[in-house]
């Protein structure tokens, strides 16, 4: 029997599109979830029509995070081995090589919330909510929140948030920089693609590199870090992007990049 369709795939707009559809548990995360999840990213990464990467959450919610009555049956060993499959789905969204952003629209809790957290870019409407309540329930962050959450909003706020499972709203959110920005709920996709194919009219090979800097350069020393810069800095002085870009500058016009 033919597994059912959880995570949808399609492509509008060189952004390809990544809808998860378990709304009846609002986006649980179980093994069949996660592992379209990895497929779909893997498909974005390969298609040659997708330049970017959209993720969205059917329903009220983005993600409540990982499926409770899933976790409740397991035994440990599953429990761990769905923790690794979503290790799996996070850092795959960090690798891509494409811009990844979530827009969320309602809750982005735990599991569902550190999915964001990979993703280059966050985009939220005013209704969503944030937090990490998986010590409610005897639980860690195992998805990789207790990584990614201190570098994005430092040590003793992710701490907070982890060690009480409170919840934020999407106002908090942007002004801890958990999200980029909060936009009007009827303009959160717009507003999101908008903000990808800003990204995308970029030089491909500099947005990765940029954003491969950054990301790696997080856990160097400033030093190691700065002179990782130096040497992407002269890896793109050597592609045809960076010479289109040098001499549109300098003709006073826009660059028509090749992404080569």
């Amino acid at each position: 029997m033919q597994e059912r369709e959880v995570v949808s795939y399609g492509v509008e707009g060189g952004i390809a599109m990544l809808e998860l559809r378990r709304p009846d548990c609002l986006n649980a995360m179980n093994p069949a979830l996660l592992g379209q999840l990895l497929a779909a990213l893997e498909r974005a990464e390969r298609d040659e029509a997708a330049g970017a990467v959209m993720l969205t959450g059917q329903g009220r919610a983005f993600s409540a995070g990982a499926d409770i009555g899933y976790l409740s049956r397991a035994s440990a060993a599953e429990v761990r081995e769905l923790a690794r499959l979503a290790v799996a789905v996070t850092g795959r969204i960090e690798t891509l090589g494409k811009p990844v952003l979530a827009a969320i629209h309602g809750d982005a809790l735990g599991g569902g919330l550190e999915i964001a957290e990979a993703c280059m870019l966050r985009l939220a409407a005013p209704q969503a909510r944030f937090g990490h309540p998986e010590v409610k329930i005897g639980a860690v962050a195992g998805f990789g929140g207790t990584t990614r959450l201190p570098r994005l909003i430092g040590k003793g706020r992710a701490a907070e948030m982890l060690l009480t499972g409170r919840l934020i709203d999407a106002e908090e959110a942007c002004r801890l920089g958990l999200v980029n920005r909060v936009v009007a709920a009827d303009r959160l996709i717009a507003e999101s693609e908008a903000l990808l194919r800003e990204i995308m009219a970029q030089s491909p090979l500099a947005v990765r590199l940029s954003w491969e800097a950054i990301h790696r350069g997080l856990s160097m020393s400033e030093d190691e870090s700065a002179r990782l810069g130096a040497d992407y800095f002269g890896l793109v002085a050597q592609s045809e992007d960076f010479r289109i870009g040098t001499q549109a500058f300098l003709d006073k016009r826009q660059p028509e990049f090749k992404g080569r």
